[in-house]
């Protein structure tokens, strides 16, 4: 008995969390199969169930939608309209993506979100496996795991991969491309990198370019002008070969943006640069103005769970500027987020691509012992660790009470988990546990996702109107029905019912609409009932209102109420 006792006890040592931690530091191969999971923990909640998000998720979408459509891979529309604003990676991307789910037999492929979403999903994963790349220049293993785990679980990235945007894929090809570029500085005595580096610096350079035109550009260039200018010298650069490097960057992007030059008569460029980086950078794009700032109070939800011990670390960055990792790390970050702050068009997702540089440093700071409840105010500080799940805990559940007179009870044991695990990181770090306070923060994240994009995005239903609408049409006689829409213009019901929806102006329009049609379906916002009922008495229609469709347009911030009339008397 004794014997079995002892035996179960050197057992027991054998699998405790220390040395399970050393077997899978032991391994570079293990590590990332537990950042890929912390990833998916992470990325995958709510995934396939939320809808479109307007309106910049169904634009991208419905134009990558139209290219399978049409089979034009070099020409990017949004129904009539071409849409000029970014390169061509992420459509081909994401229609790549569609076409594969689409010859696997899933239902519905075109319409599906989820699979436009998958280039995102694929980008964000990536993101953190770059970060641990690239973090292993300024760390060992085990550094350069926390770096990585602290973008997994960063509440920007989780955003932006389960939407079908460029923004994760344009910073995992940033962070590639910085990766070689912090390997080329900080070892620029051995005169020769390895290839594999070479490698994952130039395609991340080359797909950066497709994905989203010159920011890539800005960042490397930006980080290596500071860094040419402290070393008063670029030879460090040519460790990167940097002419092999541009040849096989013009291989890559030179065809498509010669054949769209072509096409487009050289419209592309003029609407690329002169409208939307130009306009970005003259004149605040509607919408989206904000004051010089705007990035540094975001910060603080954009990179929880670890902006705040980001910010107690911000005076070490100072301190040791001059030693070379930390030098690179600045010059990483504060040129970019200095042009981003003061460009009039601001969105959150815009420095993200700076991030890996900030958890570099928390990094850093934790491993010198800098960060501690022993730093002024630190204490009291560390409250925002779990402030930012018990506000959303709370937000949440007040927009849900107000929207649709309901709780989201679902997401509500998610949340509260998140936000206990978040006070007991604090808790932690008052106790001077910092490695103990990351891990919980870590965990804090991955319940918060589950609760949020999971569970309470589902109960939100008045925000998924054009859901609501895309339904009503399946119970309609025809498939072959005309559908327009007044007052209610969103891209999410252009990608949900069809390219071919029409967006009509007047009542009047509507009413000429449906009786020109014959059979068709027209939604009409509340605002223009009482002048579509006058015209359709002018044109002797009577349609039937089969339903109405009534809740809240996030773009607009106003409740809209819809009413769905249809004529079927030219139905097939």
């Amino acid at each position: 008995m004794d014997g079995s006792v002892a035996q179960q006890s050197i057992s027991m040592r054998r699998f405790s969390p220390a040395q399970l931690a050393s077997f899978v530091e032991r391994s570079h191969a293990r590590l990332c199969a537990v950042l890929v999971l912390l990833s998916l923990a992470c990325f995958l909640s709510g995934f396939t169930t939320l809808q479109p998000m307007d309106r910049d998720e169904p634009r991208y979408a419905q134009a990558s939608k139209q290219m399978l459509e049409s089979h034009d891979f070099v020409d990017v529309r949004f129904q009539d309209e071409a849409r000029y604003k970014k390169p061509v990676g992420i459509y081909w991307m994401q229609s790549a993506s569609v076409a594969i789910g689409d010859a696997l037999g899933i239902p519905e492929a075109h319409t599906t979100i989820a699979l436009y979403r998958v280039p995102s999903l694929f980008g964000a994963i990536a993101t953190v496996l770059l970060t641990y790349w690239a973090a292993l220049a300024f760390f060992g293993r085990r550094g350069a795991f926390l770096t990585a785990a602290l973008m997994a679980t960063c509440v920007i990235l989780m955003v932006e991969a389960r939407l079908a945007k460029t923004d994760a894929m344009l910073t995992a090809c940033s962070v590639a491309v910085m990766g070689g570029l912090a390997r080329a500085y900080l070892s620029r005595g051995a005169g020769v990198l390895p290839r594999r580096a070479l490698i994952i610096f130039w395609t991340g350079f080359a797909l950066g370019i497709l994905v989203k035109g010159p920011l890539v550009l800005m960042f490397a260039g930006l980080t290596g002008a500071v860094l040419s200018y402290r070393e008063r010298s670029t030879r460090w650069l040519l460790t990167l070969r940097p002419w092999l490097g541009l040849a096989f960057t013009l291989a890559v992007v030179l065809p498509w943006f010669v054949a769209i030059a072509v096409k487009s008569g050289g419209a592309f460029y003029s609407e690329a640069v002169g409208h939307d980086m130009l306009g970005k950078v003259g004149t605040a794009q509607k919408y989206h103005w904000a004051p010089p700032g705007f990035y540094l109070v975001a910060f603080f939800a954009t990179f929880w769970p670890g902006a705040i011990l980001a910010a107690i670390a911000a005076p070490f960055a100072w301190i040791h500027r001059r030693e070379e990792p930390v030098a690179f790390a600045l010059a990483w970050i504060v040129p970019s987020w200095l042009v981003f702050e003061a460009v009039p068009t601001k969105l959150p997702h815009y420095t993200m691509p700076l991030l890996p540089a900030v958890a570099i440093l928390v990094v850093m700071a934790i491993a010198r012992q800098f960060v501690g409840p022993h730093r002024p105010f630190a204490k009291l500080a560390t409250v925002l660790i779990p402030f930012i799940p018990v506000g959303l805990t709370i937000g949440l559940s007040a927009a849900n009470w107000s929207f649709d007179g309901t709780l989201p009870y679902r997401a509500l044991p998610a949340m509260a988990a998140a936000s206990a695990i978040a006070l007991y990181a604090w808790w932690l770090f008052i106790g001077n546990r910092m490695v103990g306070c990351l891990w919980a923060g870590f965990l804090s994240a991955v319940c918060l996702a589950i609760g949020v994009f999971g569970f309470a995005q589902l109960d939100l239903r008045s925000l998924k109107v054009s859901d609501k609408l895309a339904q009503t049409l399946r119970g309609f006689p025809s498939a072959k029905a005309s559908v327009g829409t007044l007052g209610y213009r969103e891209p999410s019901l252009v990608f949900l019912v069809g390219t071919d929806l029409d967006m009509l102006d007047s009542a009047p329009e509507a009413s000429a609409f449906l009786k020109k049609s014959g059979c068709a379906t027209v939604f009409v916002d509340q605002r223009f009932e009482a002048d579509f009922r006058i015209a359709n008495e002018r044109n002797g229609l009577a349609p039937a209102l089969s339903t109405r469709v009534s809740g809240f347009n996030i773009n607009s911030g106003k409740r809209v109420d819809i009413g769905v009339y249809s004529v079927d008397a030219g139905c097939p």
